[in-house]
């Protein structure tokens, strides 16, 4: 495998923690540029060798291999003002999007490519701890497809090869799993508050149930790792947490019903309910709410 030369035009979080890991594995950074100047010199006083330039062209002239981490919808703008050379890699990292977005780069006869870390990143340094063990989607052609999947390799990580057409499906999953649990324990943690505890005592407590329910599901497996009352049949329970956020919160009860159904299909598959039992619990969660039945009267 031949090491290329690498640049990044954006130096964000992303950017910034992929030029680090890939500096580590011995890949040469040669030049960094980004909107915010001095986020560019950081990056480069921690590389040997690595200029931080104030303009993209420089750093297409001086890399084989030119990582774009800017924001996503500059990403078109960015590609279009570099001239780029025939047989240069030019790569994104956005999760939604195709290489389509990379198109005036390709007119000019660079091979383009995406390189999306499937991976929460909050910080540089929470970026650079998880990046191992991640994996990246790649999208490219031959022989880029190749170099990008080994980098995954090289940092540790897996990969999955993607079409065009599956990015925007493919991202919002990965907002379902990651951006949506936080909304998850947010209304966990607004319930704790309605018997006195505050949200960062009731994070604490919630957060060992968290790391047991992912535990479960990386070592059992879906669906078997589905534990509570849907997963029992268990209706007495359910009425009670419907009756009781009904009084609370209506908005939270929708929201409860929703995530109630579409885990009656997952008990079903644990084999721990029947056909009957199912049809129990849709019953309950399809419930109109009598609060809302009175405000029409």
């Amino acid at each position: 495998m031949r090491i290329l030369k690498l640049g990044f035009i954006g130096t964000g979080i992303t950017g910034t923690a992929l030029a680090l890991r890939l500096y580590e594995r011995g890949y040469p950074i040669m030049a960094v540029s980004s909107l915010t100047h001095t986020s560019a010199e950081k990056l480069a006083q921690t590389i040997h060798k690595c200029r931080a330039v104030n303009n993209n062209q420089t750093v297409a002239d001086n890399a084989e291999l030119i990582f774009v981490t800017t924001p996503d919808d500059i990403i078109t703008r960015v590609v279009a003002e570099v001239k780029w050379r025939p047989g240069q890699s030019i790569v994104h990292c956005s999760g939604a999007d195709s290489t389509a977005i990379l198109e005036p780069a390709r007119k000019l006869g660079a091979r383009v490519g995406a390189f999306h870390p499937l991976q929460t990143f909050a910080s540089a340094q929470q970026a650079l701890e998880n990046l191992p063990t991640s994996t990246f989607s790649v999208e490219a052609e031959e022989p880029l497809l190749t170099t990008l999947k080994d980098m995954a390799i090289t940092l540790d990580g897996h990969w999955i090869t993607l079409k065009a057409s599956d990015k925007v499906i493919y991202h919002a999953a990965a907002v379902i799993t990651c951006n949506y649990l936080v909304t998850l324990v947010k209304l966990s943690t607004d319930l704790w508050q309605t018997f006195g505890v505050p949200p960062q005592e009731a994070t604490r407590a919630l957060l060992p149930l968290l790391r047991g329910t992912i535990r479960n599901i990386e070592t059992i497996g879906i669906p078997r790792c589905l534990t509570g009352p849907i997963a029992r049949g268990d209706t007495g329970t359910i009425k009670k947490h419907l009756d009781t956020l009904e009084k609370i919160d209506q908005e939270l009860l929708s929201t409860y019903r929703e995530l109630g159904r579409q885990t009656i299909p997952i008990a079903l598959d644990k084999g721990r309910i029947n056909q009957q039992q199912a049809e129990k619990l849709r019953s309950l969660l399809d419930k109109p709410s009598l609060v809302g039945s009175k405000g029409e009267g």
